[in-house]
């Protein structure tokens, strides 16, 4: 019996967005292997983006100018925004991927749990009491933020739930990995179904 290593087309995409608020490139390859290159002005929102990279094995390269003397909400949201539209770009038809997928992380005292499902259709669901306002420079207010612009330009499905926590960086750091390995999940190739779409539509 002859084994066929089943080969597909490197899923990259790059996108940009100009606004009178930020200035944004995302470039991604999700087939990669966690590179990261970010500069967002905000240290602890480029220590969670390296999560997703890291952990989600993607190939990230994020550089944003943002209105930051005003705060960092403009350039969080709007990174958000521009990561799901290259998710959404660079993930193409949807062919032969697994769709679902989800993950818990903990560390030390914090545990998070989120669920993915590449549906077509935006929406999310978080519950994070964070038990600080701000982890740096970065207001963890703006966690739900990146995510809901995430949802709605990846067209995607995103619960997440921060089961227990003390420590806000904690918290937040479980939330990001555990997106990032549900996320990888999701993306994955499932050799049982090549070439089809995931749906009983026949879509997503």
């Amino acid at each position: 019996m002859t084994l066929i290593a089943m080969t597909h087309a490197p899923r990259t995409a790059e996108v940009s967005r100009n606004t009178a608020e930020t200035k944004i490139t995302v470039k991604l390859n999700l087939d990669g292997t966690g590179v990261a290159k970010l500069h967002t002005g905000i240290g602890f929102f480029d220590h969670m983006l390296d999560q997703i990279a890291r952990h989600g094995l993607i190939d990230l390269d994020i550089h944003a100018i943002g209105d930051l003397h005003i705060d960092g909400h403009h350039t969080v949201e709007d990174v958000g925004i521009a990561f799901g539209q290259a998710v959404h770009k660079a993930v193409g038809d949807k062919k032969g991927i697994r769709r679902y997928g989800h993950a818990y992380v903990p560390l030390d005292e914090a545990l998070s749990r989120v669920v993915i499902d590449l549906s077509g259709r935006p929406g999310l669901v978080m519950h994070v009491p964070f038990k600080s306002g701000m982890v740096g420079e970065f207001d963890t207010q703006l966690a739900y933020e990146f995510f809901q612009g995430f949802v709605n330009h990846a067209f995607v499905t995103l619960h997440i739930d921060n089961l227990r926590g003390e420590n806000a960086h904690h918290q937040a750091e479980t939330v990001f990995k555990a997106f990032a390995r549900a996320l990888r999940a999701a993306l994955e190739h499932d050799p049982r179904t090549a070439g089809v779409i995931p749906s009983t539509k026949g879509t997503l």
